[in-house]
């Protein structure tokens, strides 16, 4: 059998609809990969690189073109977060202890928004113009949207967790409109892992603080 008609085989149905191996083994990447993040643990970066390359070919087969392009963007940037994590690492630690996490600055804030927005448009104008995508403007604004937190993930900025949770919500009716129920159910888990995440990052930000020196 071909490998890649074997990927796209039902492997069992949910709500009336049919579950592919490939949907399955995305959910099952994407959930590893978004619990090690809240963990900051650093293979959840080789874990998402995996889940990119699945979630690259579900969505192409779905139409969701942004999303499949976002894909390649995230493998990118998750080379790059990878890198940026075991950098100087302590030997022999799964945390990437030499990057502290943060608050974005204002000029950071500033800037994330307005990509983001000046992203969308630009993303949803191509789609609606050069392909048959019916959901342009959520397929944008999620792509546009998961590449600023991924950067801010790669930072260790606590407020890509926000930009995250906003994703996950725009993110959740869009796959069940397109039949990927278990996908949408993915996200849903993303949803309640980011705010795990956030809460975990805000404890690890506060302890950071009380253990900086009281100047004199």
């Amino acid at each position: 059998m071909d490998p890649l008609a074997w990927f796209s085989h039902p492997l069992f149905h949910l709500f009336g609809q049919q579950v592919s191996v490939l949907e399955t083994f995305a959910f099952v990447t994407g959930a590893l990969c978004v619990w090690a993040v809240s963990r900051q643990w650093t293979w959840n970066w080789p874990v998402g690189l995996v889940n990119n390359v699945a979630f690259f070919a579900l969505f192409l087969s779905a139409g969701l073109y942004a999303d499949s392009g976002l894909q390649v963007a995230f493998f990118v940037l998750g080379v790059y977060g990878w890198y940026s994590w075991i950098r100087r690492r302590r030997a022999g630690s799964t945390i990437a202890t030499t990057i502290p996490v943060r608050r974005a600055t204002r000029g950071e804030v500033l800037t994330v928004v307005g990509l983001v927005a000046l992203g969308t448009v630009l993303i949803a104008v191509l789609l609606t113009t050069q392909t048959n995508s019916v959901v342009p403007w959520p397929d944008a604004f999620i792509t546009a949207a998961s590449l600023g937190a991924t950067w801010g993930q790669a930072r260790k900025i606590i407020e890509q967790w926000w930009l995250w949770i906003i994703v996950d919500i725009v993110s959740i009716p869009l796959y069940v409109s397109k039949g990927l129920i278990l996908t949408a159910i993915l996200y849903c888990g993303f949803l309640a892992l980011c705010v795990y995440g956030l809460r975990q990052w805000r404890r690890e930000l506060a302890k950071d603080a009380a253990e900086l020196p009281v100047s004199a």
